[in-house]
């Protein structure tokens, strides 16, 4: 079965996307052809988004499901047209919360990805990530809230990227190569910041098949190389008393979490 799923904003969209990504997924043997829109903000915007639904339906033979986060009324009300399943996910929860509070709510736009402080320290966090990727700078690396360590292609980049854009976190990595395997002892960048070191590691088999993708048939992505990389870091991250996870099943958002989970960081 395939149903159109909408994802509809004043904004980003990122809000709908978020919550309506998560319900969908508890939905096993439906796939769901997503589409967002974002920045409906006017009655006109928020029509011609009514007539892309209603048409969406007609050609599916289904109604789409439509999962708002629309803060006009205005334009709320005109969304409300549309011949979908609406799921209203402000609606649903400021109600509650404006008689919980006794307080209205602003109905401002744009309110959850403002430009704030938090944000200027999300941004500064991301630049970091970007210059302290793979080990290419080493100076300011004790400034980092947590370094992650592993073989090349582990994940260490996306989850670096993710804590940094999300969490503000300032996240290094430093991937582990045959060369340090042979000096038996950790990279001498990292030997002083044990503390801030975590490691990931990843089953060989999928690790082949990620290497692969960038380098096939090269030794570097062959099944033999990745095992005895990977039996080398674990061994490696084990003596040097790393904590290390498996992340072959995880995804980005799960690696972030557990390793914030584990260190303590405030989101």
């Amino acid at each position: 079965m395939i149903r159109t799923a909408f994802f509809i904003s004043d904004r980003t969209g990122l809000t709908a996307e978020t919550l309506g990504r998560s319900l969908l997924s508890q939905f096993d043997g439906i796939e769901f052809k997503r589409i967002t829109l974002p920045y409906v903000d006017t009655v006109n915007k928020a029509r011609d988004a009514v007539a892309l639904i209603n048409a969406t339906g007609q050609s599916d033979g289904r109604r789409p499901l439509l999962f708002s986060t629309m803060i006009l009324p205005e334009v709320r009300d005109a969304i409300a047209q549309s011949d979908a399943l609406i799921l209203d996910l402000f609606e649903m929860f400021i109600a509650p919360l404006e008689v919980e509070l006794g307080s209205a709510s602003s109905h401002a736009v744009g309110r959850s990805h403002g430009v704030g402080a938090s944000y200027t320290a999300r941004m500064d966090a991301v630049n970091y990530a970007l210059n302290h990727d793979d080990g290419g700078i080493t100076r300011d690396l004790s400034r980092a809230d947590v370094i992650l360590v592993g073989v090349s292609r582990c994940g260490k980049t996306p989850t670096s990227l993710y804590l940094a854009l999300q969490f503000g976190i300032y996240a290094a990595n430093y991937p582990l190569v045959p060369e340090d395997f042979s000096a038996a002892a950790l990279p001498s960048a990292l030997s002083p910041l044990r503390t801030k070191l975590y490691g990931l590691t990843i089953r060989p088999e999928r690790l082949q098949q990620i290497r692969a993708e960038r380098s096939p048939g090269s030794r570097y992505a062959s099944l033999e190389n990745c095992q005895l990389e990977v039996r080398q870091a674990e061994r490696m991250m084990r003596e040097a008393g790393i904590h290390y996870i498996d992340v072959t099943s995880m995804s980005v958002e799960e690696i972030a979490t557990t390793i914030l989970h584990q260190t303590g960081f405030r989101r």
